[in-house]
């Protein structure tokens, strides 16, 4: 009985040690047989590499982590006014003239100004010259166009003035390889979830 008792033991033990070796999630990949030998295919995310930031001193330090604070505050209203330009320019039929376009107009931008005008009103110069420089980046459109484009001529030169008066220019074209370089650097570390 003994004998029997300890055999079972060591038996259960060698099916708990074998089950604790098997993985716990099995992963089933495509491949290639080459030969005698199977090639696994597996596609790996992109990873970006970038060198680490080298500042000259310490001003420029901070005027770098005042822009990430700015893009960081300032993106998701890009990234939500292209949405909306989408959803407007898809219920607007192409064929809508004169008073219907600004019924829906004059609709659209009511619901804009009570969601987004607080909010607006509340960012500083600096964070309106870089939102018009993002919402160009994501419509691809520059904010005077977008203005021109649905509200017509005369409102467009008219914002065109006051954003003149503050320093501003709504004509101002987003380039990635140029002027807005670091903030696109920017754009992307905040994409990959570095900062």
């Amino acid at each position: 009985m003994k004998r029997l008792f300890i055999l079972i033991l060591l038996g259960l033990s060698f099916a708990v040690a074998g089950m604790a070796q098997w993985p716990k999630r099995l992963n089933i990949v495509t491949g290639e047989v080459a030969g005698k030998d199977t090639i696994p295919h597996v596609d790996l995310p992109e990873v970006g590499i970038y060198p680490p930031r080298v500042f000259k001193n310490k001003s420029e330090e901070q005027q770098y982590w005042r822009l990430v604070m700015r893009v960081k505050k300032v993106l998701p209203y890009a990234k939500e006014a292209a949405l909306l330009l989408r959803k407007y320019e898809a219920e607007v039929p192409a064929d809508a003239r004169g008073r219907d376009r600004r019924v829906y107009v004059r609709r659209a931008e009511e619901e804009l100004m009570n969601k987004y005008g607080p909010i607006m009103k509340k960012m500083s110069i600096n964070d309106g010259r870089v939102l018009i420089k993002l919402i160009d980046r994501e419509t691809h459109k520059a904010s005077y166009d977008l203005i021109q484009e649905l509200k017509g001529g005369v409102p467009a030169v008219f914002w065109q003035g006051v954003a003149r008066v503050f320093g501003n220019n709504l004509k101002t074209k987003y380039d990635p390889y140029g002027e807005d370089r670091q903030i696109e650097m920017i754009i992307q570390y905040i994409e990959m979830g570095i900062i």
